[in-house]
């Protein structure tokens, strides 16, 4: 493929991608996830939120505020003790939000940084496939990430995912000088000692770059291996010296990250039991390998447009694998950067295998959620990109480039317009039915909030709520509130029984439960205490008609109160035909 103006090109690739990964930035909520990022980054404690009390949702503004003149190690201490993961990426994203200091547009804000990680990874991926084989390829591999649906959805997320990209796609451009260095037999020591340091730094960001490095260094030592007649002495020891250089930089974390591999964080990736348990993995990672390219509004739509988005979605993919594996059966064995490929495809099979092992062996099934395929996602672009650039003749490269960054765009805008790549904990369902319910009556929200998880769960639910009623310039009283019991234990209901409430009535009453908590579990009644001096001094809340909602595995209930009678310090006592909590938890909940 001949190509005029190589930089240009880029450049223009470059704003593509970025004005698709900025496009509607700060429109989605925040979810759970992100929130968890929030109070990371802007150098909050999970004790600053109050707990056992009803809070105005405008403290919200006050928690989302930088709190300044904190360190790296400040926020490395607070984080092993809220999270399972490494600190340098909310390390950097604590200084970018001091920096920044965005008041009301933090969400803006704290989405941008891994935006621009994002675009950073289209050009790590065009200098990486001009290394690797042509300055063609490059151009197609920076496309290829560019109007990636996938890319798009990693870099619109306040989260630790397109750094990784940028640093596995750097530690493979290393990876390929290192090969070029056995191949020639010189030793250039930056490129070594620079593959080393993204390797250590990689693994500071997120655990599964330890994935990477390992089938970075497998598929290196593989092809060592295979022309071994060729390798030198030093080069074997430039190999083990490299792999030693990133030992010692991850030897002060390693007692942390023993620790954290023994986290409940990851419980629910359990792999489902039964023939359709075992093969979904691999029907979810055929599924992610076609979202990386097309994405069309095929979820949670009306049928009429969910069917033709997903049969659209299935014959573009089924047309670009079939241009693709011809492409690679001319191009395998008869290119002169053959090495090269040979240790891509390397890698990208090594990480396959490990996730398989981790699915199979360790009964994780990482499949389940399709982010996590971030760890070969630089090596799927740099490999479309070298096929595409090579396309077998015959074949009008123009019609095919053009189809491609055409879907590709489309795909990418239905991501940004979040139309694609639903959340499991996504707020909008559960604000539109708390706050649209009745947005004229002053509302509670308690939240069962044993764990951190429910915490961040609740304030997503809160923000979105917020942002509602700012944009209806409602006056109409919210409060949030949070108790440390499950909701599926009595001492849960008798907490919320005496829990001070200023609001008189009428007032609805929501109740987010504990994870997979039974719809039967909430009790048809509870009741809450008046404001001081208010006769009676108990408020009896009904539950509301309506089936009981979910936000994945965390149900929520709409209760509509009046005045009762009695004595606050008495507990609720659930009525049937609903089970009592104190039962339940009797019966070993």
């Amino acid at each position: 493929m001949k190509l005029h103006r190589p930089p240009l090109i880029l450049a223009f690739l470059l704003l593509l991608g970025l004005g698709l990964r900025f496009w509607g930035l700060d429109l989605k909520p925040m979810w759970l996830d992100e929130v968890i990022t929030a109070i990371a980054a802007m150098g909050r404690r999970y004790d600053e939120i109050p707990v056992g009390q009803f809070f105005p949702l405008s403290y919200l503004d006050e928690l989302f505020t930088v709190q300044p003149g904190l360190s790296c190690t400040d926020i490395t201490q607070r984080l092993i003790a809220t999270s399972p993961h490494p600190p340098l990426f909310f390390c950097l994203m604590y200084g970018w939000m001091e920096a920044l200091r965005p008041g009301e547009h933090w969400v803006w804000a704290l989405r941008a940084l891994p935006a621009l990680f994002g675009v950073g990874a289209i050009a790590a991926v065009y200098a990486l496939n001009r290394v690797a084989f042509s300055t063609a390829a490059g151009l197609a591999g920076a496309a290829a990430m560019a109007v990636s649906p996938f890319g798009v959805y990693l870099s619109q997320e306040a989260r630790h995912y397109t750094l990784p990209v940028l640093l596995i796609t750097l530690g493979l451009l290393g990876l390929v000088q290192m090969q070029q260095d056995l191949q020639r037999h010189r030793f250039r020591p930056w490129v070594w000692l620079g593959w080393a340091a993204i390797a250590g730094l990689g693994l500071y960001v997120h655990y599964f770059c330890l994935l990477a490095l390992a089938a970075q260094g497998g598929a290196l030592l593989g092809w060592m291996l295979l022309n071994r007649g060729q390798i030198s002495r030093w080069g074997w020891g430039a190999l083990g010296l490299a792999i030693a250089a990133v030992v010692l930089m991850y030897l002060p974390w390693l007692p942390i990250f023993w620790e954290h591999m023994n986290r409940p964080e990851t419980e629910w990736l359990g792999l489902a039991d039964g023939i359709l348990g075992r093969l979904s993995p691999l029907l979810q990672t055929a599924v992610g390998w076609v979202l990386m390219a097309v994405m069309m509004p095929a979820e949670k739509q009306p049928r009429a447009i969910a069917i033709p988005s997903a049969l659209f979605m299935l014959g573009y993919a089924a047309w670009l694998g079939r241009l693709l594996w011809r492409s690679g059966r001319t191009l395998w064995g008869k290119t002169p950067q053959q090495p090269a490929l040979t240790l891509l495809v390397g890698f990208l099979g090594l990480v396959l295998l490990e996730f398989a092992v981790i699915v199979y062996g360790l009964n994780k099934d990482i499949t389940l959620a399709p982010r996590y395929n971030f760890v070969y996602f630089p090596a799927v672009c740099a490999l479309v990109g070298l096929l595409l650039a090579h396309l077998p003749k015959g074949m009008n490269p123009k019609r095919v480039w053009a189809i491609a960054l055409a879907v590709g765009i489309v795909s990418s805008l239905v991501v940004a317009s979040g139309l694609g790549f639903y959340k499991s904990f996504n707020p909008l369902k559960a604000a539109s039915e708390i706050y649209s319910d009745d947005p004229t009556t002053p509302t509670h929200i308690v939240v069962s909030a044993p764990s951190t998880q429910e915490i961040a769960l609740g304030l997503s639910f809160g923000l979105e709520i917020r942002r509602r009623a700012l944009q209806d310039h409602s006056t109409t009283p919210i409060r949030l509130g949070f108790l440390a019991q499950p909701a599926r234990d009595a001492a849960f209901w008798e907490s919320l029984a005496n829990m001070p409430q200023p609001q008189e009535l009428p007032l609805n009453l929501w109740v987010v439960g504990s994870s997979q908590m039974p719809k039967q579990s909430f009790p048809v009644q509870v009741w809450l205490r008046r404001p001081p001096g208010s006769r009676p001094r108990r408020i009896r809340c009904a539950i509301a008609p309506d089936e009981t909602h979910h936000a994945a595995n965390y149900p929520y209930q709409g209760y509509v109160c009046q005045a009762g009678v009695g004595r606050v310090s008495r507990a609720p006592t659930p009525l049937p035909p609903r089970s009592d909590p104190a039962a339940a938890a009797a019966g070993g909940w």
